[in-house]
């Protein structure tokens, strides 16, 4: 038994896979179920009525018509025709007798009732021909096999999957709100386009219509009223069973385009272009927000409904196993029929009236020759005609698909045809079983395919998102996303949106505004009201700026951060913001990245007020014309990322830089250009290849230089010329590869920041006690076994020291002197006990002091309390010295600190 609900989903699988049907298959339907009630019709009579009557031929008759047609033939025949006759006669009873009042005519057979039944029925198998008597059951197989194989494409499991997948999004794309928002749009947009290109005529006709030499009392003819133009409505009025919306689906009506709104626009426009005869006519295009907004389950629905239409399109045009079986299946019905005609009308002569029969039942009747006659013949022979002509157009319209296959490429669709009905224009060309199914969706509606193009469109898509975005990202989350940095800023950081919100131009409190993946940043003159707007970040960001704007961003922007892959990405509106400090780029600024010379030498011109330059890319050569374009230039940056900077005589004509940092350029030696950085204040050479440090020397003519940074390098050893650097506060070799210092290096009075972690230090010689004005001292990393206690004694403003990862064996007295010393690491050495005289440090309380908690019993336990003690004032922070309180550390024994 069958339930109700299993057969209305039948009943709707078989209305909406009607929508994949063209005419001609509707068409071969019909014929089919024709054929089959013709052969069902035919087997019926044939069952319930068909039979043969038999009468025994004249022996006179029959000899007679011998003779005559062969009077030749052999008189054994006749002897036995008289037997046959005579046999009969003797056996004829004696008591029937005629009446006498209806006297008996024609020749007495001399036959029973039994033996005309027995003998009907042996001629109906022997005489009778075979395709008379199964014709109709024939023709029944064939018309349920063209039957079946008529529907095959549409219920073959490699294709079924694929179409009801196919017409449930073709019935979502007809039901969604967005498809009739999204075709009313492009028909008004059709319609505005159409305007301004009439407007655009008739202007040009007035010109050439309008005299050269006119007098002046006498004023141009008026141009004649343009005429007014008609334009449909989108929705057809079709009856196709994915069309229909029902009230529990959707309770919103679609808004669709009005001809009476359309008429009324553009008989107002006509009127405004008649009342200013001479006036050129502008034509607003409507804006993506016009209309009714979507609200948000529709909005969902259609972002879901992109989403999986997209995912349909992929997986369909990987292949054409649809277009495959219809072709095959068209080409076996084809050759069904050619078969079937082809067996059929020869049989068809056979179905005759009459019959000569030759039963082998002599003894039993008498008679071997009978004349039969088949009573449905007439019938049976018309119906097979009906049948017959019924299929030879079931074949013809078979030959028409199969052209059509052949013709068409229907393995390819193409949206051209839609865009002159107002369609969307950037609808992409479609292949394989999705260009095919639209095909065959087109024979039946050419509006379903329309429908579906809204949601194949990368612009409707857009402006569904820019609706949702608008909804979603308002001032209120906006300002939930504001954070505060330690300068007391407040930040915004936008990620992977389709566009700008619109909100971001209301917060006027607004000091950093970070975009990334921000597939259209436009900023509008809104951008005024955001005041406070100093810094913006646009990380791979296609950003426009309109004119309005631009003028805002010269005035307030003073720092930009731009990440692109190539230097083409850059914006050209960048580059004329003449009130910008910091400029900061990231991306591929060399020769084999598309950037040639020209572009340092016009681009950065107009930037007369940079004073930071910081780039990070893969340059092969510092231009030289830096100092032209940016002649006010203090602070430039180059992060090679590891690519080998191999020209560097630009910097000689940078004569105003102060500071430089050249990082990652695969540097072997100092370079020779940094001679005629007289005002050089910061060298940072961190992240190279530098192996010697002979060229100190020449940097004797750089008075001002109190920064060195040349970490991370390939140091092998520090010569004496560092001496010659007397100015220098800071001295960063860190990560490299010494074994000892110079006496030289304790010659630079003014040095504060010495730092020597991860080299191959084994001790630290005494003359460290020159350098009474060292605030901070960094030996981690290195082979030393004890400390010099003038170090103590000496360096009283010490404010922090790093001894980490050491093979100390015991730490010398006289650290009390140290009173303002606030960090001392101690982690990772070989101690065995603490100095009490920690304990007059101050400066280490809480948490100053970083120490296995082992070791940190060896001390008195008033030392301890009073170290361990939480403290509160703030500490100094350092690059190379992070703050960490003691309860951050603790090792398990002794063994494991000395690991």
């Amino acid at each position: 038994m069958f339930s109700l609900s299993e057969l209305a989903s039948l009943n709707q699988h078989q209305s909406s896979s009607k929508l994949l049907k063209p005419w001609w298959e509707v068409f071969m339907d019909y014929l089919v179920v024709l054929m089959l009630m013709v052969s069902v019709l035919a087997g019926t009579v044939l069952l319930s009525q068909d039979r043969v009557v038999c009468l025994p031929l004249d022996h006179t008759a029959t000899a007679n018509t011998t003779n005559t047609t062969n009077p030749s033939s052999s008189t054994s025949g006749d002897g036995a025709l008289t037997r046959n006759t005579a046999e009969p006669s003797s056996q004829i009873p004696h008591s029937s007798s005629p009446d006498p009042r209806s006297p008996t005519r024609g020749r007495p057979t001399h036959l029973v009732y039994q033996q005309y039944v027995y003998i009907s029925q042996v001629c109906y198998h022997e005489a009778l021909p075979w395709f008379s008597r199964f014709s109709p059951y024939m023709a029944l197989l064939q018309s349920l096999a063209l039957l079946a194989s008529g529907s095959f494409w549409l219920h073959f499991p490699l294709t079924s999957a694929r179409i009801e997948h196919f017409l449930a999004i073709l019935g979502k794309c007809c039901e969604s709100p967005w498809t009739s928002r999204a075709l009313s749009h492009a028909a008004r947009q059709e319609n505005l386009y159409a305007q301004r290109e009439e407007a655009e005529e008739e202007e040009e006709e007035e010109k050439e219509r309008q005299p050269t030499n006119l007098s002046p009392h006498l004023s141009p003819p008026s141009s004649p009223p343009a005429p007014h133009t008609r334009h449909s409505c989108l929705d057809s009025g079709t009856d196709s069973p994915l069309l229909r919306r029902w009230d529990s689906v959707c309770t919103v009506p679609p808004p669709s385009p009005c001809p009476s709104t359309l008429s009324c626009n553009s008989s107002s426009s006509l009127a405004s272009r008649a009342g200013v005869p001479g006036s050129k006519r502008s034509v607003m295009l409507d804006s993506p927000r016009q209309g009714l907004h979507l609200d948000k389950s529709d909005g969902e629905q259609a972002r879901a409904l992109f989403e999986r239409v997209r995912r349909f399109r992929s997986h369909c045009e990987r292949s054409d196993i649809i277009y495959k079986v219809y072709l095959a299946q068209t080409v076996f019905k084809l050759l069904m029929v050619t078969l079937i005609v082809s067996y059929t009308t020869p049989l068809l002569d056979s179905i005759s009236f009459t019959h000569t029969c030759h039963p082998e039942e002599h003894a039993l009747v008498g008679y071997s020759t009978f004349e039969c006659t088949h009573a449905l013949a007439s019938l049976l022979h018309k119906l097979l005609v009906a049948y017959l002509t019924l299929l030879v157009v079931y074949g013809l319209l078979h030959f028409y698909t199969l052209s059509w296959i052949l013709h068409s490429s229907l393995r390819q669709y193409s949206f051209h045809a839609l865009k002159d009905r107002s369609s969307p224009r950037d609808v992409p060309d479609l292949s394989n079983d999705l260009a095919f199914l639209l095909h065959m969706a087109d024979e039946y509606d050419p509006l379903l395919a329309r429908r579906l193009s809204v949601f194949l469109s990368p612009v409707s898509e857009t402006r569904l998102l820019e609706e949702n975005l608008d909804r979603r990202w308002g001032v209120e989350k906006l300002h939930s996303m504001t954070t505060v940095d330690a300068e007391g800023r407040s930040r915004l950081h936008l990620v992977a949106l389709p566009r700008l919100p619109p909100a971001v131009f209301s917060l006027s409190q607004l000091h950093v505004l970070k975009l990334e993946l921000i597939t259209d940043a436009k900023f509008t003159a809104q951008v005024a009201d955001m005041t406070s707007l100093r810094e913006l970040h646009l990380y791979h960001c296609s950003a426009a700026v309109d004119a309005g704007a631009l003028g805002v961003l010269r005035e307030h922007l003073e720092a930009l951060h731009l990440t692109f892959t190539q230097a083409a990405e850059i914006p050209g509106w960048v580059y004329s913001l003449r009130g910008l400090h910091e400029l900061h780029l990231s991306g591929r600024l060399g020769y084999e990245g598309g950037l040639g010379r020209g572009w340092a030498l016009g681009s950065l011109r107009q930037l007369c007020h940079l004073r930071v330059l910081v780039i990070r890319g893969m340059l092969q050569r510092v231009p030289g014309e830096l100092c032209e374009v940016a002649g006010s230039l203090v602070r430039l940056e180059i992060h090679n990322e590891g690519s080998r900077l191999l020209v560097l005589t630009g910097l000689r004509r940078m004569a105003g830089l102060t500071e430089l940092q050249l990082q990652g350029c695969q540097l072997e030696r100092l370079p020779s250009a940094l001679l005629a950085l007289t005002s050089l204040r910061t060298l940072d050479l961190q992240h190279n290849n530098l192996r010697t440090l002979e060229e100190l020397l020449s940097l004797v003519h750089l008075r001002r230089l109190s920064c060195l940074r040349l970490a991370h390098n390939r140091v092998l050893a520090l010569p004496a010329s560092v001496g010659v650097l007397r100015g220098l506060e800071l001295l960063d070799l860190a990560n490299n590869q010494l074994q000892n210092l110079p006496p030289a290096l304790f010659t630079l009075h003014r040095l504060r920041r010495l730092l020597l972690a991860g080299n191959l230090l084994e001790e630290l010689p005494v003359e460290v006690q020159a350098l009474q004005l060292l605030t901070e001292l960094d030996l981690s990393g290195n082979r030393l076994e004890k400390l010099p206690p003038e170090l103590f004694s000496s360096c009283l403003e010490l404010r922090i020291l790093n001894v980490a990862q050491n093979s100390l064996g015991s730490f010398p007295l006289g650290v009390g002197a140290l009173r303002q010393l606030v960090r001392l690491d101690l982690r990772s050495n070989s101690l065995e006990e603490l100095p009490a005289e920690l304990g007059y440090c101050s400066g280490l309380r809480g948490g100053g002091l970083l120490v296995e908690d082992w070791l940190l019993h060896s001390l008195p336990h008033h030392v301890k309390d009073f170290l361990t003690h939480p403290c509160s004032p703030s500490r100094p922070e350092s690059d190379t010295f992070p703050y960490f309180s003691t309860t951050q550390w603790s090792f398990s024994s002794a063994l494991e600190s000395q690991i």
